[in-house]
């Protein structure tokens, strides 16, 4: 979708596909660097040796690492909004890895705006339905319901809490 608009705007896009993302690429060296940094060395992730010989026939990314991607995703595909504000993550209804992401294949994110409301003065929460595809795949990687909050000033939505 891209774009920009206002926050005040953000729930007349509710119930619409608001982007999908850029492909991403998950090389090995992206997924031993999320091994480094999580403490999460197990062999299917960071031996391809050993990984060969299990029904992923190699090296596959950390589930983990596939959530993370979640934001950067988002970032690269939601409209901009005109006014000051940041994101913050709230959480996650509902997470599911419904199939594995080799090593070298490549991700992209559908967003699916489900709900939004002020959650108090300055906050809007926003319900998206996710999927991470995988490219050439049948299944998606990832289905998700993520929920996040923009922050901003509450003078430019003046609405008390729904």
């Amino acid at each position: 979708m891209q774009g920009e608009i206002s926050i005040t705007e953000i729930p007349d896009l509710v119930g619409l596909e608001v982007g999908i993302s850029d492909w991403m690429d998950i090389p090995q060296s992206r997924i031993d660097m999320f091994a480094e940094a999580t403490d999460d060395h197990q062999f299917i992730h960071v031996d391809p040796v050993r990984a060969a010989e299990t029904p992923f026939g190699g090296t596959i990314a950390h589930g983990f690492l596939t959530v993370s991607m979640l934001s950067a995703m988002h970032a690269n595909t939601i409209p901009k909004l005109r006014e000051d504000n940041y994101g913050i993550n709230y959480g996650f209804n509902k997470i599911r890895f419904m199939a594995p992401v080799p090593a070298g294949s490549r991700i992209r994110g559908r967003f699916v705006l489900r709900e939004a409301r002020l959650r108090g003065p300055g906050r809007l929460m926003m319900t998206f339905d996710v999927t991470v595809e995988i490219e050439g795949g049948k299944k998606p990687a990832l289905t998700a319901v993520w929920l996040t909050i923009i922050q901003f000033d509450p003078e430019i939505w003046p609405r008390k809490e729904e």
